[in-house]
Order: C-alpha cells, then structure tokens, then sequence
C-alpha cells in the first residue's frame, strides 16, 4: 500500500495537478505547537484559494488569541483553468484581514480587504514576493511538484514557515542540505501518518485511496516542515538496546553499521550508522549528528565512509550484495 501511496503521489506531481485542500482538523493539530510563535506577526499564506483556504479559516478565527498583526493570503491563478480555485473568477485576489473591528470575535466580510493582483498570483512573481517581504512567518501546502523551488524562496527572503510537503522531499539534494544544517525541520506530523486532502481532481493519482462521496484523497508520505523552534526538537530518542555485531551488520561498501528501525538504534554504538529518513521525526540535534546521505557518498562528499575494502564503485549503501533503500548517515553524539 505505501508503494502504492508513493507513486500515486509521484503521478500528482509529474502531472502538475496540485490542487489538494489541508484538513481544518489537521490545521489545528499542527500549528497548536507554534501559537506562542504567532504573537504580533504578519501571517502570509502564499498558495491558497482565499475563498476557500482552511489556513486563512484557522488564522483569521484565531487572530485575537494568537494576537496577530496581520493575515494575508494569495494563490495561484491560471488563465486557462481553474489549478487552485473553485471559483470563476477570471482574476487572482489577495486577502488581507487586521482583525476584528465590531467585537464579535469573528471575521466578518466587510472586515476582510478584498485586493485584485495584476497577475496570476503565482508565488514567484514579483507583486507576490513584495507582499512575502511583508511577512514574518509563511503557512501553507505549496505546490508538490515546485517544492525546491518554493522553499528556496523561503529561504532566500529568511522567512520562519510551517508548510506541507511530500516526505520524499527529505532526499531531495537541496532540502536536504538544508535539513543537516538545521535550517529546516520536521514538524509534528499528520495524525497516524495520515493525510487527508480535500480534491477536485478524481483520476488516476488517487486511485485507492479517493473517497468519491467526500472528496477526499489520503497520503501516507506527507509531512509538515518548518524552522520555527518546536519542543519536540529537543525530545531524546530512548534507547534501549545494545550493539551486536549480528543484529547491526555494517554495509558491504560502508564503514557503517544497518539500522532497520529507528526505535531499534543502539544506545553503545559510537560509530556511522544508517537509518531510514523517518529518523528525522525523532531527530533531536542535541543528540545525534547527521553526517549525510546515502547519496552524499554516491557523489563522492563522503569519502570517509567508504569501506576502504570495497573494489566496486561508489554507490548507495549494500548489505549482503542487495542496494538498500534511502539511508541517512548518523553519529551519537554522547558517545
């Protein structure tokens, strides 16, 4: 089933067909975590349908208490269809909402600025970056197949953000340089690793997992990523068992021992050792260093790693002649 997901996932992207709604439900359960985080900030949701946005719901019902400066949201408008939005509109528009003004506590139409871009809305053009500088934390589910290009913008105007995104992501050579520098994080994830997706487009992508009477699409392999501070950064991994030469083989090309299961990394182990990327959602800094990739070694940035026996060619990690899948390489550091 999880092949499955991946691959549905992989076809949403090669076909650009981007259009997935967050829950409310799992809106809340995220960002509960950074609410101390949100107080007197610009909030700016770049890659929602305004009309129709479940982050501009949550923000602008939440403005008061979380004490906000300001809420802008924007999405992208194509001309030749509806990509992002429900409605008929023939012009993108961007809201803005200051807070409530009749003490109701509740954003009200005539409370909320209804402005008209020039262009499509498109995060990357230039109307969309100014209203971007504006802002202090970005909070959205920006397109999947534009994920490195979204969040080097981010990245380049030193915004704070909490976003969504496919867990392959983790292996994409740019985030993830970013994530062992520890300028990016992941959150707190989708309720049992399960995410739930309001969609229009009913075809071959969802198959197995679309709901025609909701509407809605479930993705196992998505997951939040942020860089603001969260407690669950500094949570230790519990470790419980001990290091055997038989339970924990090294690879046959690296100097570095096999870990199965991130639960199942052993307290005494000073050396390398590779690890599924789910590692990363209970990565404490503090507690472990990341050394690379798998594929930092295939293109020649660790050589150290290699076993220095090893007459084949440079490659992701083998163990018993059979290629593994997506690695991370690690340390303890308190050892």
């Amino acid at each position: 089933m999880a092949k499955s997901l991946n691959s549905n996932l992989h076809q949403a992207k090669n076909a650009k067909k981007d259009e997935f709604y967050t829950q409310l439900s799992d809106i809340e359960r995220e960002l509960m975590h950074y609410s101390h985080h949100f107080k007197d900030k610009i909030i700016y949701c770049n890659c929602d349908d305004p009309r129709v946005s479940n982050f501009f719901h949550f923000f602008s019902y939440n403005f008061e208490k979380f004490g906000l400066k300001k809420l802008i949201t924007t999405c992208y408008k194509n001309q030749d269809m509806d990509l992002f939005s429900k409605n008929e509109s023939e012009q993108a528009i961007y809201l803005e909402y200051n807070g409530d003004k009749n003490n109701n506590k509740i954003p009200d139409p005539e409370e909320i600025g209804i402005n008209y871009l020039e262009g499509d809305g498109d995060f990357r053009s230039q109307e969309c970056i100014e209203l971007l500088k504006q802002a202090d934390i970005v909070v959205t589910n920006p397109p999947f197949s534009l994920f490195r290009e979204y969040v080097a913008q981010l990245i380049e105007y030193d915004k704070k953000f909490v976003i969504v995104g496919s867990y392959n992501a983790i292996t994409y050579k740019e985030i993830f340089k970013l994530i062992k520098e520890d300028k990016i994080w992941l959150g707190y994830g989708f309720k049992g690793g399960n995410a739930y997706f309001k969609t229009t487009y009913a075809n071959d992508f969802a198959k197995g997992v679309y709901d025609e009477q909701t509407g809605i699409v479930k993705f196992r392999n998505v997951t939040w990523f942020t860089n603001l501070d969260i407690a669950k950064r500094y949570e230790d991994l519990i470790l419980y068992k001990k290091y055997t030469p038989e339970e924990y083989p090294k690879y046959d090309n690296y100097d570095a021992i096999n870990v199965d299961k991130t639960t199942e990394i052993p307290m005494d182990y000073a050396g390398a050792m590779g690890v599924p990327i789910t590692f990363l959602d209970k990565y404490n800094p503090e507690q472990f260093e990341i050394i690379g990739s798998d594929y930092n070694v295939k293109d020649g940035l660790l050589p150290e790693i290699i076993n220095e026996n090893w007459e084949g060619k440079v490659d992701r990690a083998y163990l018993n002649g059979k290629r593994m899948y997506a690695r991370l390489l690690i340390r303890n550091k308190r050892l």
